[in-house]
């Protein structure tokens, strides 16, 4: 054998032994979690019940670190930049995954090429709500109601470019009306003004409006997920109502900087999966009005690509220009 092919040779396999024992002790240090949000959302929820659970299972701390800014997409961009050993992964989003890299210019990382998919978590829909005064009671007289009066009818969202904006404008498409969108800085703020008889209508998530559901402050017209939510269980999906194929949930996932060692993602999808199916995680999780949803890592690597085609085509149907 020629000396040059002995010495790949050589190269290869002390490459191969190298990642097998990087994988057999991992993790010797505690992991860190980025969250790319302000602590309090709906994803920090999320990623301090997964790390903790997950902890215990690796026999190794979690931290959570909150890195916020420009909708996600920077805590994002640091944790692609990142060493890929395994001791810094990212609580993956909708928000950074799909719909960052259309909404901003120079988003800073690919979603398929930056990041190693280690799996999905689970999916949070929304709720289409109303306030109590506004006419229609279904989603088919809110579309005969905005037919009659196109452009009249306002929608709330926490900001533009946000995914109930996007949502907003991707449901009216699909029934062919026009609606007003109305930006907050926040869903608080949206949902403070739909419960004043302010503005007719919102979407957002539904957590903090099923009380007010129950309470008969707002009125749920539907949820925009596959299923119906186990938190309105009545509460009829949009594809239901007459808009077959209609789904417009955020997924959760978790993903690692791209070159991660295999053995290294396979052993944090079987922790996460084995964290999942813990009645504490499913309970949590359920709280919080998310539907848990498994995987391997390659299922989660399909998802990111489809739902960034999906998302990114309804950033663009929606108008919103890139930032």
């Amino acid at each position: 054998m020629q000396a040059w092919k002995l010495l790949l040779c050589v190269a290869a396999g002390l490459s191969g032994m190298s990642e097998s024992a990087r994988a057999q002790t991992y993790p010797n240090r505690p992991v860190t979690l980025v969250i790319p949000f302000a602590p309090g959302g709906s994803t920090s929820i999320v990623g301090r019940v997964i790390a903790d659970k997950m902890a215990q299972l690796l026999g190794q701390g979690i931290v959570i670190e909150n890195r916020p800014g420009a909708g996600g997409t920077a805590g994002s961009r640091s944790v692609a930049k990142s060493e890929p050993d395994g001791y810094t992964i990212l609580l993956g989003y909708t928000g950074t995954l799909a719909i960052g890299p259309s909404l901003y210019k120079n988003v800073g990382y690919d979603p398929r090429r930056d990041f190693a998919p280690i799996g999905m978590i689970g999916n949070a829909p929304s709720a289409l709500v109303v306030h109590p005064s506004f006419p229609p009671k279904s989603v088919a007289e809110l579309i005969a109601y905005a037919k009659a009066h196109p452009g009249e009818v306002n929608f709330g969202s926490a900001g533009v470019g946000s995914v109930n904006h996007v949502t907003g404008e991707y449901f009216a498409r699909s029934a062919g009306i026009r609606l007003t969108h109305v930006p907050y800085k926040g869903t608080g703020p949206a949902l403070t003004d739909l419960l004043g008889g302010h503005i007719p209508m919102a979407l957002a998530p539904i957590p903090p409006v099923h009380a007010n559901v129950s309470a008969g402050l707002l009125r749920a017209l539907a949820v925009t997920g596959k299923t119906r939510s186990s938190l309105m269980p009545d509460v009829p999906t949009i594809a239901e109502t007459g808009l077959s194929g209609f789904e417009a949930s955020l997924y959760y996932g978790l993903v690692a900087p791209a070159g991660t060692p295999k053995p290294i993602i396979d052993r944090l999808n079987a922790e996460l999966r084995a964290a999942l199916a813990s009645d504490e995680v499913k309970k949590q999780l359920g709280a919080d009005g998310t539907e848990i949803t498994p995987g391997t890592p390659e299922e989660y690597a399909d998802f990111i690509d489809k739902d960034e085609k999906k998302w990114s085509q309804l950033v663009k149907d929606s108008g919103v220009e890139p930032e």
